[in-house]
């Protein structure tokens, strides 16, 4: 599978809006200061296999379909709806038909801040992604890296970036600003369902395949700046199988490129103040890794790609020796790995949204 997507095979009516939005967002990037990156948190606790308030609900199977799979849905909800309530949730439902002609409800929950002052169409999403859904094999299979962590790293992210973003909108809101593409940024979090076959080989991508379809087809209003829900994504950032000791990951999308050194030196800057708790040979993220034609491995970043949306995944290269496998569980986490990257994701959204500007200095 390729993943690297070259300019020429972009849609025309996304070639001049991915660039110019990126270009914009390029110019506007603004690194963290040292003083505010030593104020994200590394999650602690939350991340702990058995008692962690974020994870250890997620560690369990959770097929779609089963009485697992709606007990994560809820612990989804209860957070976004007791501890973040700024947070819109939308829902996305669907049914897919396996091979075998099994009959499979998939849900895609969304989780999404936008300024207050925006109308339809008019924001652009820094989208942060992973897959709640578990293998149905082998049994018992818990998925900790896929993507349990991913999933807990996101829910970690929103919190920390709430009240920053809670500033930012009621300071901008107060001075009347607002309308151009570096001030109406938003944030949206997918936590995607049927990335998981069920009786098939390989990954199916049911909920993100109906999802980048419904999005391609909700039209936004005429004399929009975006023609449409999916043209509203700025970068897709998949999260994937994260959690394991010593993760190297390389960039995998020439257009991104850019993005993905700024996370590399977000990461460097990190590990230079002392502020992460591993000592990796080599970064989880280095700076030298140029752009890889080939992946070898399908994620839910495929449909969305297919659709000229620019992304970054953040999938190890080589895969964990526990990947897929029944030992992909909490035993086998590195939890200085996994509040690293709590650190690092939260950072690079906080750049992204350009949180420089509420931060005291």
């Amino acid at each position: 599978m390729r993943s690297i997507l070259s300019i020429s095979s972009y849609r025309p009516c996304f070639l001049f809006l991915v660039i110019d939005s990126l270009l914009i967002i390029t110019y506007a990037y603004k690194p963290l200061s040292d003083s505010f990156l030593r104020n994200i948190s590394s999650g602690g606790s939350e991340f702990d296999p058995n008692h962690g308030t974020h994870l250890s609900p997620i560690l369990i199977p959770r097929v779609a379909g089963t009485a697992g799979h709606t007990t994560v849905q809820h612990h989804f909800i209860n957070f976004f709806s007791g501890e973040l309530p700024r947070w819109r949730m939308e829902w996305y439902n669907s049914t897919t038909t396996t091979p075998m002609g099994v009959e499979v409800p998939i849900a895609n929950l969304v989780f999404k801040r936008e300024p207050p002052w925006t109308k339809q169409g008019q924001a652009n999403w820094l989208t942060l992604a992973a897959h709640y859904d578990s293998k149905n094999f082998p049994e018992g299979f818990v998925g900790a890296t896929d993507s349990a962590v991913p999933c807990a790293i996101l829910l970690h992210v929103a919190r920390s970036i709430d009240q920053y973003v809670t500033q930012m909108h009621d300071e901008m809101a107060e001075l009347g600003e607002g309308g151009t593409v570096e001030m109406d940024m938003g944030v949206q979090i997918l936590l995607l369902d049927g990335k998981e076959a069920l009786d098939e080989k390989g990954p199916a991508l049911y909920g993100s395949r109906a999802l980048s379809k419904t999005w391609e087809m909700k039209t936004n209003p005429v004399g929009s700046k975006y023609p449409n829900a999916l043209s509203q994504i700025s970068i897709f950032v998949l999260l994937d199988v994260l959690g394991s000791i010593n993760p190297i990951i390389p960039s995998y999308f020439l257009l991104t490129h850019w993005a993905y050194k700024n996370m590399a030196r977000l990461e460097d800057r990190l590990r230079k103040i002392g502020l992460l708790e591993t000592s990796p040979q080599s970064a989880f993220l280095p700076k030298s890794s140029e752009p890889i034609m080939e992946s070898g491995i399908i994620g839910d970043y495929v449909p969305f790609m297919e659709r000229g949306i620019p992304f970054i995944r953040l999938l190890p290269s080589p895969l964990p020796p526990t990947a897929y496998t029944i030992e992909d569980d909490g035993e086998h986490l590195d939890l200085p790995t996994v509040r690293d990257w709590a650190k690092i994701v939260t950072g690079f959204a906080l750049e992204w949204l350009d949180m420089m500007e509420v931060w005291p200095e």
